[in-house]
């Protein structure tokens, strides 16, 4: 169990955890001449089972809240501090309203230096601290007082032993998540180099573990391990550890900064969060306020954007972005701290419910469902929701950063199907899948209902007709589903519902055969349909008929009016734009006329047929290769 202190300065702090544990955790000079806690500090004591009681002792001064709120960050015990003879002071009610913001709900209060007053004021002090807990999630915590400073005190004995119970009814934490280390401090050691020590918000870590440290995206490896001040193999969720990395500097590394899995950590300037505003806060929040956020151990300036309503008052509640100078790491249900535009008060806090928010749209109906979802998701509720909400499904990447969870542990709502490529796989239910197939079937029978002479549009050009919002490996796997069961056939590029090349009749497929050789044979270039017809012996206007009805079978391309090329030989003119777009990043028509060996108006007749199916498109006097065509991927002929 990790047990924070929290108090106004001069109440005790360090000489109580002095007395129950025997160390001192004032390490700093300027700490011992001054008399007061200036950093963060830690001590460990054994419990009678065999496990580590973890203190974090938090400095009280006014101006070191920053420090407090990151020692703050992860426990699971809090220990209020109250001097006997001051009672409540300024920092007891903020450290306190911190710890509630943070949702600390377990903790015992120390009445300190009961030795410098009289009983009655210690009981004066008593049903001080009382009223104040009143209130909060404190409210039922025992009061021990205790004399600190005291040999063998019977009120430190009683804490002992009350925190000593505390820890073994304490719930073992989940480890089940995505590993997640708040750093709060860094510091190296002759022989070892670079050390981070913080809190694990969730998951293990092991020895050997290749980690990333964010948001500046270094990556680390972990040589060793020390859990609540010991060496291990590993370190679990719920544990204070100190990791040795290899590959990385001292000087990459700050407090604030998260150590963990590369799947969860994201850098972000946009969260969008639950804000609530405390009830004794003189503040009122509008669009655009400044506002310094403490989050894990991190401390950033933002401007708070209400998603709700247009202004937040003192007890209010209310969905906001955080838009941040810096980026940061975040994960839905984080709870954060909030401060005035000066850092001089805490004016309330809130809970993170997306890190990667759009900045634009963020008020929209569609959006504010999504955060709807994600707060039914936090209270317990599954992704039904979510998944209900979203036509498009989820990638199993943002499911791994909304939950802290490996994809494979997360618990998908029953009729979820999984849908991807291997590289990036989707949770959509059922019913919004076959929607999906319904849209892209009923839009290529619509292209073919408009454009019969067409072969029909390829992969990328249907899927912007029918959804141009999807996801593309979603898209790829619904296509690869409709053509392996049937519903639409794939010819070279082309895609085509299996009804629409008309059959031929024997006369007409054998003057086909006889066309497509013809064409075939012919280069540099094929013959016109006037020469074509010639060399048949057949009328122009059933030659043009026929192959028609063979670009409408994917074996020749129309490239102009009576001008018709083999299949393979435009595969073969498409590579040579892949092969020029990769080079310039573009292909203009006096390059491609060199690289194809015919003239300009041939070219840029050959470009704009490549613009007009979809391969390519036009930007000024150059043409882009579309990364999504059907002619840039593999598919039989």
């Amino acid at each position: 169990m990790i047990i924070g202190t929290a108090g106004h300065i001069d109440h005790g702090k360090t000489s109580l955890v002095r007395a129950l544990t025997g160390v001192d955790t004032d390490r700093l000079k300027e700490e011992k001449e001054r008399g007061i806690s200036i950093e963060l500090g830690y001590a460990y004591t054994p419990l009678p089972n065999g496990g580590v009681l973890g203190f974090v002792d938090v400095p009280g001064h006014e101006r070191l809240i920053h420090t407090m709120v990151a020692g703050a960050c992860g426990i699971d015990f809090a220990l209020l501090v109250v001097a006997a003879d001051d009672g409540v002071m300024p920092q007891t009610r903020e450290h306190l309203a911190i710890l509630e913001l943070l949702g600390v709900g377990r903790g015992a209060v120390a009445l300190t230096k009961v030795d410098r007053v009289r009983p009655e004021r210690v009981r004066e002090a008593e049903a001080q601290v009382r009223a104040l807990l009143h209130h909060t999630a404190l409210a039922s915590a025992p009061i021990f007082p205790v004399n600190a400073v005291a040999p063998d005190d019977p009120g430190a004995a009683a804490l002992r032993k009350h925190l000593h119970e505390a820890a073994a009814a304490l719930p073992a934490r989940s480890n089940a998540g995505l590993f997640r280390l708040a750093v709060d401090r860094v510091f190296t050691l002759p022989g070892h180099g670079t050390i981070v020590a913080g809190t694990v918000f969730s998951g293990r870590v092991h020895v050997g573990d290749n980690l990333i440290v964010m948001p500046g995206s270094a990556p680390a490896r972990v040589r060793s391990i020390h859990a609540e001040n010991r060496a291990s193999d590993d370190g679990v969720a719920g544990q204070r550890c100190a990791l040795n990395l290899a590959g990385i500097e001292k000087s990459a590394i700050s407090r604030g900064d998260w150590l963990g899995d590369p799947r969860v950590l994201v850098a972000t300037k946009r969260v969008d969060a639950r804000v609530h505003l405390l009830a004794h806060s003189e503040r009122k929040l509008s669009p655009g306020t400044s506002v310094h956020v403490h989050i894990g151990a991190a401390h950033a300036l933002a401007h708070l954007m209400l998603l709700e309503s247009e202004h937040l008052t003192a007890g209010e509640s209310a969905r906001a972005q955080l838009v941040f100078e810096t980026a940061i790491c975040a994960l839905p249900g984080d709870r954060f701290i909030v401060r005035d535009a000066q850092a001089a008060h805490t004016i309330g806090g809130g809970v993170v419910l997306d890190s990667s928010a759009p900045s634009r749209k963020r008020r929209s109906e569609q959006r504010l469902r999504y955060l709807d979802a994600v707060e039914k998701m936090l209270a317990g509720h599954g992704l039904s929701q979510l998944l209900a909400d979203a036509p498009n499904g989820v990638a199993l990447a943002d499911l791994e950063r909304l939950t802290g969870h490996n994809a494979a542990s997360v618990i998908l709502p029953v009729g979820t199907l999984l849908r991807g490529t291997k590289q990036e796989q989707f949770a959509i239910l059922e019913a919004a899948w076959e929607t999906l197939r319904d849209d892209a079937l009923r839009a290529l029978r619509e292209f073919h209902t408009e454009s019969p002479d067409d072969p029909g549009p390829d992969s990328g050009r249907l899927r912007r007709i029918t959804r141009p919002d999807l996801p593309a490996p979603l898209w790829a796997a619904l296509v690869d589903e409709l053509t392996h069961d049937g519903s639409m056939t794939r010819h070279g590029p082309w895609l085509q519902l299996p009804d629409h090349a008309a059959s031929l009749s024997e006369s007409d497929r054998e003057l086909a055969r006889q066309l497509q050789s013809l064409i075939a044979q012919a280069r540099p270039e094929p013959p016109w349909v006037r020469d074509l017809a010639s060399a048949v012996r057949q009328p122009e206007e059933r030659v043009r008929q026929v192959l028609r009805r063979q670009v409408a079978c994917g074996t020749v391309c129309q490239i102009v009016h009576d001008l018709f090329y083999d299949s393979d030989r435009v595969d073969t003119l498409a590579g040579v734009v892949a092969s020029l777009a990769r080079e310039q990043g573009s292909v203009d028509a006096a390059s491609y006329r060199d690289a194809i060996g015919l003239g300009r108006k041939r070219s840029i007749q050959i470009l704009e047929f490549f613009d007009r199916v979809g391969y390519t498109r036009r930007v000024h006097d150059v043409h882009v290769l579309r990364k999504d065509s059907g002619w840039n991927v593999q598919y039989p002929h």
